[in-house]
């Protein structure tokens, strides 16, 4: 009992953070369904003060990262004429979506020491260990990863995105593109100051199929030998009606 009445009395005597966040997002749901072609997601907040304004300059940064997987990327070269695949490298888990939203370029609003503790930039968010004895250049591997997902807006860097009013409000908005990934989109916000994190927020947003694509998912997922005979039963009824749809119209 004395020493629970020590713990107590020292958190009191701690100092409270002087700078936190306190945010919400527009939605925590998204549903995809046959006409989904896309969503995009309003991050709003505000920076809660129980001190006057410090010194320096003050940056919100925000991530949105989608479920983790590994991923196999593989060169290709040319050989005798035709493109084949040569070499291989698996990372150990990748991001199926990425955004990461600033108030100004990354690089500037958070350093590479929290960078690299926090795991925010994109190159920090790929778990990507033993790459280097697969290949020589398995750098490039990683950089061609993240080129394809950027080109088809999976992976997203958006600085100064992040608007910041009176060093006290902020909002900024994630594009989600139609080809998501089912599963939680882990959100986080952080404040920070002269590029060190004073406070985070962490929430998340949860992808789901609906309907008919829903319950095609979890046919092809649960039942794979129905999904099969469904699909070919399909085909063949599909290939029927429309050579009887020709006959009729040649006779």
């Amino acid at each position: 009992m004395r020493l629970l009445l020590v713990l107590l009395c020292l958190m009191a005597a701690l100092p409270a953070r002087a700078e936190r966040v306190v945010a919400g997002l527009s939605q925590t749901q998204v549903a995809i369904n046959t006409s989904f072609s896309g969503s995009e997601i309003l991050i709003f907040g505000a920076v809660r003060r129980e001190a006057p304004l410090p010194e320096g300059a003050l940056h919100v940064v925000v991530t949105v990262a989608g479920p983790s997987g590994p991923v196999t990327v593989r060169r290709k070269a040319r050989r005798f004429g035709i493109w084949v695949n040569t070499e291989a490298v698996v990372i150990d888990a990748a991001p199926s979506f990425y955004a990461v939203a600033s108030t100004a370029p990354l690089a500037q609003a958070l350093s590479q020491d929290e960078d690299m503790r926090h795991k925010v930039s994109i190159p920090r968010a790929i778990r990507a260990t033993g790459t280097a004895a697969q290949a020589a250049d398995s750098e490039n591997f990683i950089e061609a990863l993240v080129r394809i997902r950027s080109r088809v807006g999976l992976y997203q860097v958006l600085p100064g995105e992040v608007a910041l009013t009176e060093d006290t409000l902020f909002r900024t908005s994630i594009a989600l593109p139609a080809n998501l990934t089912e599963g939680d989109y882990r959100t986080r916000i952080f404040l920070t100051r002269e590029g060190e994190v004073i406070d985070a927020f962490e929430t998340a947003i949860t992808v789901r199929k609906v309907g008919l694509e829903r319950w095609t998912y979890m046919l092809a997922h649960e039942r794979p030998l129905v999904y099969g005979l469904l699909s070919l039963a399909i085909a063949i009824a599909a290939g029927w009606g429309a050579s009887a749809a020709f006959r009729l119209i040649r006779g």
